[in-house]
C-alpha cells in the first residue's frame, strides 16, 4: 500500500459509495469510536457534512480548509484518515500534480450483527471499552423478544396481493442506483494457507471444499492471537466434523489455546496506539514534540519493528508486547518509551527480565501519558549516570589500616548517603 504525503493546499472530493443513516450514527458512535478514536469518528462525520444535498458528491476542497475547520494540526487529520481506511469506512485515491488532489470514497460501517460477527472488531471492542461496557454495548443492539404464543400468523404472500407482469430489462434500470455498502478490512495474512492444508490429511479435511469465507476467518484469527503455521493447523485438527472446518469450534479452539498459552489472559491487538484523551494537546515543532507525537501515534508493534528496520517481531518480542498490554495494562504509548529506554540502556538487547524489571516500575507509579513516562526515563537514567560516575576508591587503591582523618570521613559519609 502507497503512503502519499499531504499538502495543506492539495484539494480532495468526497464521493459518496454508500447509503448512510441515523443508525449508522450510532454504531460509528458506540461501536467503530472505541476503537478509532474520536478524531477519526470526527474526520468520518467532517467528511459526510460535504456532501451536496443529494449526498452524492462534494464540491472540491482543500486539505488547508479542512484543518481549519477540524482545528486539528495536518499529521493528526492523515493519522485519522488511515484509521478509516484500515477499518474499512474510507478509500483514498490520489491524482499527482503541482498540486495534489485526492478522492475520498465513503462506505457505510458494518450492521451491529455483522459487526459483532467479525472476531478482529468485537474482540478490539471487548478490550478497548472493557467486559462490563461490552455486554451493555451488545445489549443495546439485542432485538427485544415478543411472546407470540397464542397468536396466530396472518401476513399476506407477496402472491396474495400482486400479479406477476412480463418485464425482462428491469436490471439495466438499478445499475447506478445508490444502495449501502461496506468495504471489508484488509488484513496481511501472517499464515500460508497451501502449507497449512498441506500438513492435514486429505480424508479428514476435503481442502477443495473449504469456502473462501472460512479461510477469510482462518486469516482473520491467526492475526488475532498471532498464530504460526503450526499452531493454525493443530487447532484446525481440533475444529474437523464430517471433513469439514467447524467455525464455531474453531473460534472456540483458537481462544482456548490462546488463553492456555497465555495464563488464560484474552488476547489484545498490539497495533493499538496511544488513547485521544491521553495524548499531549500541543502543535510545537521542537524536537521534543516531535517524540512525544511519535510515541503517541504509533502502535507497539511498529514501533519495534522500526527498531528492526521494518522487519517481522520475534516471537520473544511479541511475548513481550502481550506482557505489557495485557498483563500489565499499560497504555500503548507509555510501552514505546519503555521499549525505546531499555533499547538505549541496553545496548540494543531487549532483555525480558529487565524490560519488567523497567515496566513494574511504570505500573506502581500509575503511569498513563507519554509526556510523564519520557520523564520517568529520563529520571532513572539520570540516577543510573550518577551511580557509575560514583568511584568507589577501595577498588583502586591499597587499602592501610591508617586513621581516616577528618575529610576523608566526611567523603565517605556523603558516599554513603546515597544509598540511604
Amino acid at each position: 500500500m502507497l503512503k502519499e504525503e499531504v499538502a495543506l493546499a492539495d484539494t480532495f472530493t468526497v464521493v459518496n459509495k454508500t447509503i448512510i443513516n441515523e443508525n449508522d450514527r450510532k454504531i460509528l458512535t458506540m461501536l467503530y469510536q472505541p476503537i478509532i478514536g474520536s478524531i477519526a469518528t470526527s474526520l468520518y462525520f467532517v467528511l459526510w457534512s460535504y456532501l451536496d444535498k443529494n449526498e452524492i458528491m462534494s464540491t472540491e476542497w482543500t486539505h488547508h480548509h479542512l484543518v481549519t475547520s477540524m482545528r486539528l494540526n495536518l499529521e493528526e487529520i492523515i493519522v485519522a484518515r488511515e484509521k478509516l481506511e484500515a477499518i474499512g469506512l474510507l478509500k483514498s485515491y490520489v491524482k499527482k500534480g503541482n498540486i495534489n488532489n485526492f478522492v475520498y470514497e465513503m462506505y457505510s460501517p458494518l450492521g451491529a450483527y455483522e459487526f459483532f460477527l467479525n472476531p478482529i472488531l468485537n474482540t478490539t471492542l471487548y478490550h478497548n471499552v472493557g467486559q462490563l461496557e461490552f455486554k451493555k454495548i451488545k445489549e443495546y443492539f439485542k432485538i427485544p423478544t415478543v411472546n407470540l404464543k397464542g397468536y396466530e400468523e396472518i401476513t399476506c404472500k407477496f402472491t396474495d396481493v400482486f400479479e406477476t407482469v412480463d418485464f425482462t430489462n428491469y436490471e439495466s434500470l438499478v445499475d447506478d442506483i445508490k444502495k449501502s455498502r461496506v468495504n471489508d478490512m484488509e488484513i496481511a495474512s501472517t499464515i500460508n494457507l497451501e502449507k497449512i492444508f498441506s500438513i492435514i490429511p486429505e480424508e479428514l479435511l476435503h481442502i477443495k471444499n473449504v469456502p473462501l469465507k472460512t479461510k477469510d476467518l482462518l486469516h482473520k484469527l491467526s492475526f488475532i492471537y498471532n498464530f504460526d503455521n503450526e499452531q493454525m493447523s493443530e487447532i484446525i485438527m481440533n475444529s474437523l466434523e464430517n471433513k469439514k472446518i467447524n467455525e464455531e469450534k474453531l473460534k472456540e479452539q483458537s481462544l482456548k489455546y490462546y488463553q492456555f498459552e497465555h495464563s488464560g489472559n484474552m488476547p489484545t491487538l498490539a497495533y493499538r496506539n496511544q488513547p485521544e484523551h491521553l495524548r499531549k494537546k500541543n502543535s510545537s515543532n521542537t524536537k521534543r514534540a516531535k517524540m512525544i507525537y511519535t510515541f503517541e501515534t504509533t502502535s507497539p508493534y511498529e514501533f519495534l519493528c522500526s527498531k528492526h528496520n521494518g522487519g517481522k517481531l520475534t516471537k520473544n518480542e511479541t511475548a513481550i508486547l502481550s506482557y505489557l498490554l495485557i498483563e500489565l495494562g499499560l497504555k500503548p504509548g507509555v510501552v514505546n518509551v519503555i521499549i525505546d529506554y531499555v533499547l538505549k540502556e541496553s545496548d540494543n538487547k531487549l532483555v525480558k527480565s529487565y524490560v519488567e524489571m523497567v515496566a513494574l516500575q511504570f505500573a506502581r507509579s500509575k503511569i498513563e501519558t507519554v509526556e510523564d513516562a519520557m520523564k520517568l526515563a529520563e529520571k532513572e537514567h539520570k540516577n543510573k549516570r550518577k551511580k557509575k560516575d560514583v568511584k568507589v576508591k577501595w577498588l583502586d587503591k591499597n587499602i592501610t589500616e591508617k586513621e581516616a582523618s577528618q575529610s576523608e570521613i566526611q567523603e565517605m559519609e556523603a558516599l554513603l548517603s546515597k544509598y540511604k
